[in-house]
């Protein structure tokens, strides 16, 4: 037969995982003329309702671009919040930042802001809202995978219902525990960082000017995110797992009385906004973004910490590489499904992906703890990297996603 990729199916790519990365995926797919089908285990309509629940993302200036291309970025840009600032210092709880400290600045590039924040429900509002116009797209809601078999040409889905879908492809958007890497029998390498983030937004009685903050803690990171309006953060707090059990168990009042030594008072006032969330903090690398017949995207290959907040962002670079492989090898009459084909977008995004993970992890490694010798070197280093403009522009575009050789989405351009 020589062309069994042709073969009916009833889909041309099933996505294992209605997240954000799932949809983004769809999107891309089916504006490429895909037909495509996503199996969310969540109601979707419950997802987008939800009020502000504290569960926010900072968007590199690429996922932007991605978000833009797809026609997300109109819906949801007036509800960003623009990060003009980014403040990281060392800091010991009650003693405020140490002296050196590393200011990044927007008008240090000439892209513009280096991100923008955006909380969760007006992102996935406007994705579920663009899928439901999209022709191509079918997405089964409160539905999951149970069980795939690679099969002549294709992929056999048998969903918890009972439902069987034949696609060409099945990719796996479904997070750290992916059942469609495991199914695949693909192995993961991770460790724990022994840390657990704990995660809230805040209202403050002063304006946050656009500035985000990390303070380095010794028992790990603290972040003050800008929200849109100008008086609300995101809080993302590391502590060792014991300590945040016992936080995460404490009463407003007192979670409260906890985060506001560490927080300080430059923002004024605090109060609680929104719900409390508890990640505990770890690495965790697929050994392979690829199988037969199979690609995983975002958390599903590479789980990194969440310290600089690019979770996402890595994501959407997934999202961005594959979606240009399977539409360009399907242009040129190729099997999209072919391992030679899926292997190209494993090439593309296995490196970038391992070394920020790592990087991730050194960094964590080198500021929580507080050791004196440590605690001397990363002074100064914060300090040498503030005093070399180069240095310091280097860092910014490659926290905004503009370094690397990009994809056409991130570059802000259609496939």
């Amino acid at each position: 037969m020589g062309h069994n990729w042709f073969m009916a199916h009833d889909t041309d790519i099933l996505i294992a995982g209605g997240g954000l990365n799932g949809p983004a995926l769809a999107l891309a797919l089916a504006r490429g003329g895909f037909r495509v089908t996503v199996v969310d285990p969540r109601p979707a309509r419950a997802r987008a309702d939800v009020g502000f629940d504290g569960r926010t993302y900072s968007l590199a200036i690429a996922s932007k671009r991605l978000l833009t291309v797809l026609g997300i970025w109109a819906e949801v840009g007036d509800q960003t919040q623009p990060i003009l600032q980014i403040k990281a210092s060392d800091g010991r709880a009650g003693m405020g930042p140490s002296p050196f400290f590393l200011t990044f600045d927007h008008a240090e590039i000439e892209e513009g802001p280096m991100g923008f924040m955006l909380e969760d429900r007006h992102l996935y509002a406007a994705f579920l809202a663009a899928m439901e116009e999209q022709p191509g797209i079918t997405l089964l809601s409160g539905e999951s995978v149970a069980a795939q078999e690679v099969v002549t040409g294709g992929m056999q889905v048998t969903l918890a219902s009972g439902v069987r879908i034949s696609a060409r492809v099945l990719i796996g958007c479904d997070g750290r525990g992916s059942g469609t890497a495991t199914r695949a029998g693909i192995k993961r390498v991770g460790w724990g960082y022994g840390q657990t983030a704990l995660v809230t937004a805040v209202e403050h009685t002063l304006p946050h000017n656009g500035i985000a903050h990390q303070f380095f803690m010794p028992a790990g990171p603290l972040a003050i995110l800008p929200l849109h309006g100008g008086y609300r953060s995101s809080i993302v707090w590391a502590e060792t797992e014991a300590a945040a059990v016992a936080i995460q168990a404490l009463p407003d009042r007192e979670y409260l009385d906890a985060l506001r030594p560490r927080f300080g008072d430059f923002l004024g006032e605090i109060s609680l906004a929104g719900g409390r969330f508890t990640y505990p903090l770890s690495l965790s690398l697929a050994q392979s973004f690829v199988a037969p017949r199979l690609a995983l995207v975002g958390d599903a290959a590479h789980g990194v910490h969440p310290i600089a907040g690019q979770g996402l962002n890595l994501g959407l670079r997934d999202v961005a590489a594959l979606a240009q492989v399977l539409i360009e090898a399907s242009r040129r009459g190729e099997d999209i499904g072919a391992s030679d084909v899926l292997s190209r977008y494993q090439r593309w995004r296995r490196f970038d992906a391992t070394a920020l993970a790592l990087g991730m992890d050194s960094i964590n490694r080198l500021f929580s703890n507080d050791n004196p010798v440590l605690r001397a070197g990363r002074d100064l280093g914060l300090g040498i990297v503030n005093a070399i403009p180069g240095l310091r522009r280097t860092f910014i575009r490659q926290a905004a996603g503009l370094t690397g050789d990009l994809p056409k989405l991130l570059a802000g351009q259609a496939i």
